[in-house]
């Protein structure tokens, strides 16, 4: 939702919620962007002003890198249109391309933003594990080959786990002069089988994440399993507030937004406590 534009769109009768899915592949980030280049934003701002009979302009919970998927992305955004509710998913379903989907849609007060009302999100990044990739996994998994210590990755989640100073996980190119602070509620490691392969899922649910801080969290997290640092180097890299010091950003098409949550949500976060899950 563009800043110039904002209290006149507030005019408008109402203000909707949707929770959207989406493949991340094919898209410049979620966030608009000058044509040619194509984010998620610019589809359904073009695809959902045919919906609503009026234009569109979205605020997002997660501004979501090129190539990072979602399951639970909230947008809201102000409309004069008169669609029900109920009939939204399906009319979105019927303009969208195939790897954008509304799950749901709700009407929400005038002052609910989709970015300034979360209070709290889970990311999770997923680890394919074993010799050759999987075409069925490896399009939203990071594929590894090597041997990876589990135990030791699950030490340096919960060291990350309370209200700490994240600069070591901020990457340049985030909005300038952001707060570092951040509160990571759980973290997890689950060990899991999908198409027949061994999948490890990283899941972080926080206050909120900097500019690839998930990515960079799962970077540093997996150098520990493969033994090329210590869990004592991963403390000293995390308090060191210094992001030269990460390895390289872990890739985009393993991340996934998850959940988002908002005050007086019915849904309890589930207790994500590090460890592994078998």
């Amino acid at each position: 939702m563009r800043f110039e534009h904002k209290h006149e769109l507030k005019l408008r009768r109402r203000n909707i919620a949707l929770t959207v899915a989406y493949d991340g592949t094919n898209y410049n980030g979620f966030q608009w962007q000058s044509p040619p280049r194509v984010a998620v934003q610019n589809v359904l701002e073009e695809r959902l002003s045919k919906i609503f009979g009026d234009t569109i302009e979205l605020a997002a919970a997660g501004r979501t890198d090129a190539g990072v998927h979602a399951f639970g992305q909230v947008v809201n955004f102000f409309t004069d249109g008169r669609i029900d509710i109920e009939k939204i998913p399906l009319a979105a379903s019927s303009v969208l391309p195939a790897d954008i989907v509304v799950r749901s849609a709700r009407e929400v007060d005038k002052n609910f933003s989709a970015l300034h009302s979360a209070k709290s999100k889970i990311y999770f990044y997923r680890i394919l594990r074993g010799a050759v990739n999987n075409p069925f996994v490896g399009r939203f998994a990071w594929h590894i080959f090597r041997p990876l210590d589990v135990d030791a990755m699950c030490e340096a989640l919960n060291m990350l786990v309370g209200t700490h100073d994240f600069s070591s996980f901020k990457a340049a190119g985030g909005a300038p002069n952001m707060n570092p602070v951040r509160t990571i509620y759980a973290a997890r490691l689950d060990d899991e089988k999908i198409f027949g392969d061994d999948c490890l899922t990283i899941k972080l649910h926080a206050s909120g994440f900097l500019y690839h801080m998930a990515r960079n969290i799962v970077a540093l997290t997996v150098a520990v399993g493969r033994r090329k640092i210590t869990l004592d180097d991963f403390k000293k890299i995390f308090d060191a507030r210094d992001r030269s010091l990460v390895p390289a950003t872990a890739p985009a098409h393993g991340l996934c937004l998850q959940e988002v949550f908002y005050p007086k949500m019915t849904r309890i976060p589930p207790p994500l406590q590090a460890g592994v899950v078998q």
